[in-house]
């Protein structure tokens, strides 16, 4: 048994991951500036805490095996925010696991570190090129990662594509809460385009691969995507297929939809922003060869199984959140004048 620490465990990923190494024997310190709300809070170690307070971190950190750095500032936080939790509090979670001795740290990343590249797939050896605070912030992040790995620490870097799963709402609640309630959803730009998502089940097993296997093999960065996928039409019709009322994905023409939400995001009247809009009508995959012969990572959920099976869970539980937003992944993003938009479809 070992003892994990993970970063920003109240979150969705954390929830997640804290679920599939408790199901295997371990023993698990969260330590999130949210409380841990859920039914396995006595089961673990809590820490309400934010990665900013460098000392505390230090503190709470010791006795853990094995570090996975999840938390966060996510793209609708404000710039300060995100970078002082995204840089200043990746420095502090480094910090504190050196001091403390931890055998390894796995740091989640972003495939946001690649910007809006012009070849697909993307490999590990791209070039990075950070759209917005946020893509800036994480590969500044990665870059504190590989001094680190140079002091002589175990490091593995994991770029998950978009993931979805049990208790994920943030952007999908949009389509989620569309299909729902019977209505079709738009799409920016014809909806060809392949676009990788992840499921987060998935996600937690490449997690725990760079957990278990050996240092030489792990101390790498690693692409982690959905294995199978098809168009991005085809697969969100997957979810309006599942609700039953015969409704389909409509695509629009790219460039007025993006040039309205680039106004409508300068208003705050739009849920989304810029990363999304803008690559939504673009491929957006990543080659996970790397992953699947160094570490024997194999997904089970193709793009259309992992948004089924989010969307399910949120049928489930849509009562329990319906009046929360917020710019989380826990919580749905509001909808802004989009709320309006729906009634058209």
């Amino acid at each position: 048994m070992s003892t994990y620490f993970v970063t920003g465990g109240s979150g969705f990923l954390g929830i997640n991951l804290v679920r599939h190494l408790l199901a295997r024997g371990h023993r698990v310190v969260s330590y999130d500036v949210s409380p841990f709300d859920y039914p396995e809070r006595g089961r673990i170690v809590e820490v309400v805490g934010d990665i900013r307070d460098r000392e505390m971190l230090a503190r709470t950190m010791k006795g853990a095996d094995i570090v996975v750095h999840t938390a966060a500032a996510l793209p609708l936080y404000a710039p300060e925010d995100i970078r002082s939790t995204d840089i200043d509090g990746t420095r502090n979670v480094l910090e504190a696991a050196k001091k403390n001795n931890v055998a390894r740290v796995i740091h989640i990343s972003s495939t946001a570190v690649y910007g809006i590249p012009d070849h697909h797939p993307l490999y590990e050896d791209d070039a990075l090129d950070g759209v917005g605070e946020y893509g800036k912030a994480k590969i500044a992040a990665e870059e504190m990662c590989l001094e680190y790995r140079k002091k002589g620490m175990c490091i593995p870097i994991v770029r998950p594509k978009s993931f979805v799963g049990p208790e994920r709402l943030g952007v999908f609640a949009l389509l989620y809460d569309w299909a729902a309630t019977g209505h079709g959803f738009p799409m920016i730009g014809s909806g060809r385009n392949r676009y990788q998502l992840l499921d987060v089940e998935d996600l937690c097993e490449a997690i725990y691969l760079c957990a278990t296997l050996p240092k030489e093999r792990v101390n790498d960065t690693f692409n982690i995507g959905a294995k199978e996928f098809t168009t991005m039409r085809e697969d969100y019709q997957a979810v309006l297929d599942r609700a039953g009322f015969g409704k389909k994905v409509r695509g629009f023409p790219a460039a007025p939809m993006i040039w309205t939400l680039r106004i409508l995001e300068k208003l705050k009247l739009s849920p989304l922003y810029k990363w999304v809009y803008e690559t939504a009508s673009k491929d957006s995959f990543v080659s996970i060869e790397k992953a699947e012969r160094t570490l024997g990572f194999a997904p089970k959920y193709s793009n259309k199984q992992a948004l089924v099976r989010n969307f399910e869970w949120y049928l489930a539980h849509r009562e329990e959140f319906k009046s929360a937003s917020g710019v989380s992944h826990r919580v749905p993003w509001k909808q802004g004048i989009l709320v309006f938009a729906k009634y058209f479809f």
